[in-house]
């Protein structure tokens, strides 16, 4: 069972740990390393990842290691627009209900804010899941990160029932 909840300055460390080890373990059949080191380099920012992480006020996935220790197992957010700017789970966590629980999260934050659309640049990795989760390609992209081009899809999900913001 994973338990959602805000976050907190002090997670931006282990959160871009996550980032790292997921963008390197769980895309190698789509991007190439010269792709995933330009996407998540292993030496970045500091001040740039709190700030942009302060900004986006994600949900954190967390739950108990069998030794009872809480351990981070994935995070988003969602934005005022609709746009979900991060969607992350822990390799070791992959599998294991996460990503199910970040977006169920997702979407009652929507029913909440009145946000009738959601949306994502999503990685070729993640589409299918999103694919699954009710989410459709609107495009097909390639972005550049530190001189190397990548694809992603452009993907989008009108929800039902409610009235509000959404791009």
């Amino acid at each position: 069972m994973w338990v959602i909840r805000d976050f907190e300055p002090a997670d931006a460390p282990a959160l871009r740990a996550l980032f790292h080890a997921a963008v390197h373990a769980r895309a190698r059949a789509e991007y190439t390393q010269e792709q995933r080191d330009a996407w998540a380099p292993l030496s970045y920012d500091v001040a740039a990842w709190g700030a942009r992480l302060q900004s986006n006020r994600p949900f954190i996935a967390q739950g108990r290691a069998g030794d009872g220790v809480a351990t981070i197992a994935g995070f988003s957010d969602l934005q005022p627009t609709g746009y979900i700017d991060h969607f992350f789970v822990a390799p070791a966590h992959a599998g294991q209900g996460v990503a199910q629980a970040l977006m169920a999260h997702i979407h009652a934050q929507a029913a909440l804010r009145g946000i009738s659309r959601l949306w994502a640049d999503v990685s070729l990795t993640a589409e299918p899941f999103f694919a699954k989760s009710g989410f459709a390609v609107e495009a097909r992209q390639q972005v550049e990160r530190h001189g190397v081009v990548l694809s992603n899809a452009r993907m989008a999900k009108r929800l039902t029932g409610a009235a509000g913001v959404g791009q």
